[in-house]
């Protein structure tokens, strides 16, 4: 399997989520634990500016409901099932219009030309994670992500 920034991102997620921020290895014992787990160093470097344009990242904060407008260049990117479940996550409450605008940014600076939703749903993830005050929506996709409750009522 081609290693990848995202594979990186999901690597760094799933190993340092639940450690205290006090406690977290330095950037650079990072950097050299994932060259020995055999990612390419132009793949870690890319993953920590996506991580960290994600916490520069302004929120812009609303109460008013919005509609999306995609661009072509968004469109390509994310197809209709991942449009879908971003209105979806939208819809049901666990993003807001500003985490669903740092969403569709995010999934817009990975290099892989298309997505498909499971890789949504972690970026969906990784967003909440870094956001104050969403542990109620982290939770819930949490649940989405480990596939412990149904994407779509039937």
């Amino acid at each position: 399997m081609k290693e990848n920034v995202f594979d990186v991102l999901l690597y760094l997620f799933e190993n340092y989520l639940d450690q205290d921020p006090k406690h977290l290895p330095d950037p650079d014992s990072v950097r050299n634990e994932l060259i020995a787990a055999g990612f390419p160093q132009r793949d870690i470097d890319k993953a920590f500016q996506w991580l960290e344009s994600l916490t520069q990242s302004q929120v812009i904060q609303t109460t008013m409901p919005s509609f999306r407008i995609y661009a072509a260049e968004e469109m390509a990117k994310l197809d209709q099932e991942c449009r879908g479940l971003i209105l979806f996550l939208e819809q049901s409450g666990i993003l807001n219009p500003s985490n669903r605008e740092l969403v569709i940014d995010r999934a817009m600076a990975l290099s892989a030309e298309e997505l498909n939703t499971e890789n949504l749903k972690w970026i969906v993830l990784m967003v909440l994670f870094t956001q104050p005050d969403q542990e109620v929506a982290f939770a819930r996709m949490e649940d989405l992500v480990y596939d412990n409750v149904p994407v779509s009522v039937h």
